[in-house]
């Protein structure tokens, strides 16, 4: 599937707050932690605890969201499909849409039972 300009203007003024109990819903349901949760956020954009929930309760945009972060070094790692959409196909004038399909794709592995080791990519010695 192909991004559009629209899609990507739609997912970057979707409320982080209102996504991120769906987040830890899902992974709940499966037996993972809030804290797993905010450790692979914690990973891909740098936040820690507190500026979460600073961004939570601020009700910040992914757009605002992921201007924030300090997105991973090793993201460009992150490969795969989520929600129809081949992460690694999706152009770069869709950065914002790409970042956020990269942490789906964390929050995934980590609800499908992922080990933290596997999903925290890291490069090759």
């Amino acid at each position: 599937m192909k991004v559009t300009a629209e899609k990507n203007e739609k997912v970057a003024n979707m409320i982080f707050a209102s996504i991120y109990p769906l987040y830890l819903n899902r992974l709940e349901k499966n037996d993972r932690t809030k804290e797993e949760l905010d450790q692979v956020i914690k990973w891909f954009t740098g936040f820690d605890q507190g500026a979460l929930q600073t961004l939570i309760d601020e009700k910040a945009s992914f757009r605002e969201f992921f201007q924030k972060a300090k997105i991973h070094r090793n993201a460009h790692m992150i490969k795969g499909v989520v929600c129809g959409y081949r992460i690694e196909e999706i152009e770069d004038e869709f950065e914002l849409y790409k970042q956020c399909r990269q942490m789906e794709k964390l929050i995934d592995e980590l609800a499908r039972g992922r080990k933290m080791e596997k999903i925290l990519r890291e490069e090759k010695k």
